[in-house]
């Protein structure tokens, strides 16, 4: 078998710079080339065999397009951090070729951090569940708009009106005017965004429902099996599948907390240990759901009527697991605002340790749906 060869490319949405490290030798640059998948294959071909070939790019705003295209034509190739490429301090000059030769390098000694590619169906529910977050964000932002101009022309609702019910929006509706006809313009066109806002917010939770049930069969069983737990409903369990994976590609829980950005930042050194607060340095879309699917824990533990009806589909076993979910969270969530910690840091903290059970029903889940599958001859 021929060496192997380390390429580096530095991806934009037009063209595509390429450096070759060689196995023991120099680091060379081989220009620029279109980014279009033919002149990636002829690239392929000029390089030499497949087999040969050991391809990494940076994650990007182009997504993974070109690693479909090099794994169709047989090329090992891996989508790399672009946060954790090393750089070197006072290097002040970037070019397009530069950054293709440090790929080349840094990949060739193993300095790089791969980063987890999605399948298409999994990329696509991805897609389709952070569109309903963009959604429910605009949706508070059209509210707002409503709430402060109110605020500022001194309109308050009556007496025990909730924000944003039906009854509520119907007061903004009907019963509030203003005097001047621009202001008044200004109102209409606030509430029918808000309205057009919440439209968009069901249709896309109607299309993530209808997305799930056309999942594949492992990753459906995870999302039905995550629904056990206490304050993870249909929305949450798939941004969690969706934006995990497999979670059996997590060797332990405490691996799942690093990637949702939940790890305890550390800078210690000689005899000085110093730890702060959580990394940051994660998937924020995991690590927002899992805070707000904690917030329930700081009640006791209880099973209500819609809990209930999603743990008939769940096994006795990860039902058992999420109840034994229930009382440790809210103890320790109890235990720590006893002992005077913020309220924000005792989130966090049981948000992390939700994930711990959250990794172990997924891994449950998963090697049930794989026990179930015929051994092939």
């Amino acid at each position: 078998m021929s060496k192997v060869r380390f390429v580096g490319l530095d991806v934009h949405a037009a063209t595509i710079a390429v450096a070759v490290a060689e196995p023991g030798g120099e680091v060379r640059a081989l220009g620029t080339i279109l980014n279009e998948p033919t002149t990636i294959r002829k690239l392929v071909t000029k390089l030499g065999a497949p087999e040969t070939l050991r391809v990494c790019y940076e994650a990007g705003p182009t997504g993974y397009t070109l690693y479909w295209q090099l794994a169709a034509l047989g090329v090992s190739c891996e989508v790399v951090a672009p946060t954790l490429v090393p750089t070197k301090a006072g290097d002040r000059v970037k070019t397009d070729r530069r950054d293709a030769e440090k790929l080349a390098r840094s990949y060739r000694a193993g300095d790089l951090t791969p980063v987890w590619v999605p399948d298409a169906a999994q990329e696509a529910l991805r897609d389709l569940v952070r569109a309903r977050e963009v959604a429910k964000q605009d949706q508070l932002r059209a509210q707002h708009r409503v709430s402060k101009l109110l605020l500022r022309r001194g309109q308050r609702p009556p007496q025990g009106l909730r924000a944003w019910t039906h009854r509520y929006l119907d007061w903004v509706q009907h019963t509030v005017r203003f005097a001047e006809p621009a202001l008044d313009a200004v109102r209409v066109d606030y509430v029918q965004e808000v309205l057009h806002a919440r439209a968009r917010v069901a249709r896309l939770e109607e299309a993530v429902a209808v997305a799930v049930a056309a999942a594949p069969p492992r990753m459906r069983a995870v999302i039905t099996a995550l629904q056990a737990l206490r304050g993870v409903a249909l929305l949450t369990a798939t941004t969690i599948v969706s934006e995990v994976g497999a979670l059996s590609r997590f060797t332990g829980a405490r691996q799942l907390m690093g990637y949702a950005g939940l790890g305890v930042a550390e800078a210690s050194s000689g005899a000085r240990t110093r730890r702060g607060g959580i990394t940051k340095t994660g998937n924020a879309h995991l690590r927002r759901v899992v805070v707000e699917a904690m917030l329930p824990y700081r009640h006791p533990p209880a099973i209500g009527t819609a809990l209930r009806r999603r743990q008939r589909e769940v096994a006795e076993p990860l039902s058992a697991l999420a109840w034994k979910a229930q009382h440790r969270l809210c103890a320790r969530y109890r235990r720590l605002r006893a002992r005077g910690k913020p309220e924000p840091q005792v989130r966090t903290a049981i948000a992390r340790e939700l994930l711990g059970f959250v990794w172990a029903i997924g891994i449950a889940a998963e090697r049930a749906f794989d026990a179930t599958l015929p051994v092939q001859a």
